[in-house]
């Protein structure tokens, strides 16, 4: 049972990390840092978009927009925070 809590756990932390990464990301590129146009640069992006917009989407549905401003992957962070502490707690080996 642990190792399938561990399992979760950890692919939740690495979703989480997609969402900061695709975050930073998304920043680089408005503010004209990263070129788009690079191959790599797109082939991460892309991939980081498609396993992260689905989620992103749905949490936008019900978060009203602020002026420009996206804090939708906040939230959606914050909520798998809650979760892990919530599967650890409840089912963690201690």
């Amino acid at each position: 049972m642990n190792a399938f809590i561990w399992l979760i756990d950890t692919l939740l932390d690495l979703y989480m990390w997609c969402i900061i990464i695709s975050a930073v990301l998304s920043w680089l590129n408005y503010g004209g840092i990263i070129n788009p146009s690079n191959r790599f640069v797109y082939l991460v992006g892309d991939f980081l978009y498609r396993i992260t917009e689905p989620t992103l989407r749905i949490v936008r549905r019900w978060i009203p927009n602020l002026g420009g401003i996206d804090i939708s992957p906040v939230i959606v962070i914050l909520l798998i925070a809650f979760f892990r502490k919530l599967l650890w707690d409840n089912f963690g080996p201690y």
